[in-house]
């Protein structure tokens, strides 16, 4: 029996001397702003330190104890707790997802509100491989952090435990729900092999295409069939020769999942299930109908029948970050000692897609990186989950969570800073009607 070639990592290699290269001539963007006053600034950093042993704790508990999608009710269940010993009144099963937690500081009678996300949803067999532990662990401490100067804040802080992002949208079935009808901007933090200011995300879409044919004897009948394999066939074609036409950020990922089971039967069904990506919106909605055209051209070619079906799970805009804000987390993070990248310095093929894309068209966000692992630490592999339990994912959260709680701070109490932020996501396109937007 053969065995399968090893890929070739000449491409990686190069991203890899790329990225040094660059490395050593970036410097940090500085933030033109002042942001919160000092005394405060300190007070909510000490207030991360002050719960530092129980963030490890929440670490190390998520990464043993690993949910999957729209399952996390052990996670939602222990942030809600870690909530509520803190006399913080917080509550499970809200905005449409039961396994999601809500809280709230402050007063949005006395000025803005801004949102902290905590994500806790795991993968199927190689558990926190995408980090999310760390995610929810810097959230749950940004908030704490921020609830200690709760009477000092001109405005509210929001809590937000948002399960189901790995192949699902768990944001966007809460904010189809309300959770950010209140909210006028929102951040969180995603762990990685770099610190990096921003990086691109890809929007996402699901299309399941099933084509239906006639099924006759493949042998005695062939013509009296219509082959719904050969129109998978087809499309599957298709796609791959449509790649030569795409924009370079664009991705298309197919399987076949039907398609027959005897070979002497002319096969009436068959059915591909595919992921479509771009960095755009606009992007995306054009090659979504361009993987139309490409599976009803395969029918007609093959006289089968063909239903498309968009998103069983809502779909994931690119990001659209900040960098208002985004100067802010910089500020925050070269506090302890950290230096994040500015976009661009990792490469941009390096893109996956996250549910915090469609929150980022409905108010300003950001969605920077923490370093946790070694920079040729892949997501989603064995490797990370392991870095997800380490003792860098645990300063990591505690940097995330000073991070997340000081950036959140300067915008609630810098009024130069929160102006440019929304000045900046107007100019940008302001906010879109995202269940609408591939209708």
């Amino acid at each position: 029996m053969s065995q399968p070639t090893d890929p070739d990592r000449a491409y990686l290699r190069a991203i890899d001397e790329r990225t040094r290269s660059l490395l050593a001539e970036a410097t940090p963007d500085p933030s033109p702003f002042d942001g919160a006053p000092a005394a405060l600034a300190d007070d909510v950093e000490r207030g991360v330190e002050g719960v530092a042993e129980r963030l490890r704790a929440v670490v190390q508990h998520l990464h043993a104890h690993p949910e999957t999608a729209f399952r996390e009710h052990d996670s939602a269940t222990l942030l809600h707790q870690e909530l509520t010993r803190h006399g913080l009144d917080a509550r499970l099963g809200v905005h449409g997802v039961e396994t999601s937690v809500r809280a709230e500081i402050g007063s949005a009678n006395r000025g803005p509100t801004i949102a902290v996300l905590a994500e806790y949803d795991a993968l199927p067999e190689i558990g926190h491989a995408c980090g999310h532990n760390v995610i929810a662990a810097a959230g749950l401490g940004a908030f704490l952090a921020l609830a200690s100067v709760a009477d000092r804040l001109p405005g509210r802080v929001v809590f937000l435990g948002t399960p189901a992002e790995e192949g699902h949208s768990g944001k966007e079935v809460m904010a189809r729900h309300g959770a950010f009808d209140d909210v006028d901007a929102a951040i969180m933090v995603h762990p990685y092999g770099y610190d990096l200011a921003d990086q691109v995300w890809l929007g996402r879409r699901l299309l399941t295409i099933t084509f239906t044919g006639v099924e006759a004897h493949a042998s005695a009948q062939p013509f009296m069939g219509r082959n719904a394999l050969d129109a998978a066939n087809l499309a599957y074609q298709g796609i791959g020769l449509l790649r030569q036409q795409l924009p370079p950020s664009d991705r298309v990922h197919t399987n076949l999942t039907e398609g027959g089971q005897s070979p002497n039967i002319i096969p009436g069904r068959a059915v591909l299930k595919l992921y479509a990506r771009s960095q755009q919106p606009a992007t995306l909605r054009d090659l979504s109908a361009r993987l139309e055209d490409v599976a009803r051209g395969a029918a007609l070619m093959t006289g089968t029948g063909v239903e498309l079906q968009w998103d069983e799970h809502p779909p994931s805009l690119p990001i659209r970050t900040n960098t208002a804000l985004t100067g802010r987390w910089v500020a925050a993070q070269q506090r302890r000692g950290r230096a994040p990248l500015p976009l661009g310095v990792v490469s941009e093929t390096l893109a996956a897609s996250t549910d915090f894309g469609n929150v980022s068209y409905r108010v300003p966000g950001i969605h920077p990186l923490i370093r946790i692992a070694e920079p040729a630490t892949a997501l989603h592999t064995r490797a990370f989950a392991e870095a997800a339990r380490s003792a860098a994912a645990e300063q990591g959260a505690l940097d995330g969570a000073v991070g997340l709680a000081l950036t959140a701070l300067d915008y609630l109490t810098d009024p130069l800073l929160r102006a440019a932020v929304h000045e900046e996501f107007e100019d940008q396109g302001g906010a879109i009607d995202v269940p609408s937007y591939f209708a």
